[in-house]
């Protein structure tokens, strides 16, 4: 069975920092491509940061880049989402996902708010 557990969000300061993980289970993890999707209130969910399975060809939205890494760990079937200088717009449920698999885990909150 596939799960995805989210964790690591929170209430945080603009320009502060937040680091999410995504333990992955029920699949051969280290060969599927992985990805953070985020949705805020009222909008659609979107693609924040992707990765391949092999750790490398990161790439981001538009709107992150440059503030946010995207990493992970096949050894511990985890993938990470560090967020720096962090905006009230980066606000929204953060999900991470696997390539061709319709799963989703519950996501965790990210609140940017002074």
């Amino acid at each position: 069975q596939v799960q995805f557990v989210e964790s690591g969000g929170g209430l945080v300061q603009p320009v502060g920092s937040l680091r999410l993980s995504c333990a992955a289970s029920g699949f051969t993890f280290s060969s599927r491509p992985m990805s953070w999707y985020r949705q805020a209130p009222g909008k659609q969910r979107e693609l924040v940061a992707g990765i391949s399975s092999t750790g490398g060809s990161p790439n981001y939205a538009d709107s992150v880049k440059g503030r946010f890494t995207i990493s992970r760990d096949n050894a511990k079937n985890t993938v990470y989402l560090q967020m720096n200088s962090l905006k009230p717009e980066d606000t929204a449920v953060y999900y991470c996902h696997a390539y061709r698999l319709d799963y989703w885990g519950q996501g965790t909150q990210v609140t940017v708010s002074s």
